[in-house]
């Protein structure tokens, strides 16, 4: 294998295994809404979020498309105050 084959080949494999790793981290959240009860109280009632509801939020994030084309879950993840909560705890809203 020539010098500049052998670099492109170590190159693809190291971006491949990268790729891959951020898949199954993507995959390891498990998309459940019950997963932001701690968020209810500051979404319904406009209260600041608190710091187990941040942790929950950014750890759903990747799910947070999912719940708002969910007609029953849209009206509440996609209000006023959901999106407040979101930019108090650090979370960019996602345009889906």
């Amino acid at each position: 294998m020539k010098k500049g084959s052998s670099i492109f080949a170590i190159f693809f494999i190291a971006i491949l295994i990268t790729l891959i790793g951020k898949l199954l981290v993507a995959e390891a959240v498990a998309c459940k809404i019950a997963e932001l009860t701690p968020c209810a109280d500051a979404i319904i009632s406009s209260k600041p979020p608190s710091a187990s509801c941040c942790a929950k939020l950014k750890e759903q994030k990747p799910c947070l498309c999912g719940y708002i084309k969910d007609p029953k879950l849209k009206p509440y993840v996609n209000s006023p105050n959901a999106k407040k909560v979101a930019k108090t705890c650090g979370v960019p809203f996602p345009k889906c």
